[in-house]
C-alpha cells in the first residue's frame, strides 16, 4: 500500500484557505455592491397623487367646486388659469421634479421626455378627468 506516500493537508491551512475565500467574497461584494429595488416609480406616484390631491382640495381662483373643477370646467377657465396652475404646482412639487397637467381643455407643463420614469394620478372632475404626470429633471 501507498497511503504512507499521501500528505494531508493540516485543518489550520484549510481553515485559512477558507478565511481568505471568505474575506474576498466580501470584498467583492462591497466592491460590485448590491442591487437594490428601484423605488423611482412609487415615489413619483406619490408626487403626483400628492400634487392632484392639492389641487382637488384647494378653493378655485374664480369659481367651481375645486381648482381642478375650475381648470376643466372650459377652454376659456382653463386659459385663464394656465400660469397659475404652473406656478401653483412649480410651489408644490420638489425642484427636481417637472410635471405636466392634461386636462379636456389643454395640457400645463412641460413635454413628457421619452425613456424617463413617469409617476401619474388621475382626478375625476366634472369637466373630464385631470391627470398629473411627475418625472426627475
Amino acid at each position: 500500500m501507498r497511503d504512507a506516500d499521501r500528505g494531508q493537508l493540516s485543518i489550520p491551512v484549510i481553515e485559512a484557505a477558507i478565511g481568505v475565500v471568505l474575506v474576498l467574497a466580501v470584498v467583492v461584494g462591497f466592491t460590485l455592491g448590491v442591487p437594490h429595488p428601484d423605488g423611482t416609480e412609487r415615489q413619483l406616484d406619490a408626487y403626483a397623487h400628492d400634487a392632484a390631491t392639492v389641487l382637488a382640495e384647494e378653493p378655485p381662483r374664480h369659481g367651481g367646486a375645486t381648482r381642478l373643477e375650475e381648470v376643466s370646467a372650459s377652454a376659456a377657465r382653463f386659459e385663464r388659469e394656465r400660469a397659475a396652475l404652473e406656478e401653483r404646482l412649480t410651489r408644490v412639487l420638489p425642484a427636481n421634479c417637472m410635471f405636466r397637467v392634461t386636462t379636456p381643455h389643454g395640457t400645463v407643463g412641460y413635454p413628457r421626455p421619452a425613456g424617463v420614469p413617469v409617476g401619474e394620478a388621475t382626478v375625476p372632475t366634472a369637466g373630464g378627468p385631470v391627470t398629473v404626470e411627475v418625472w426627475y429633471v
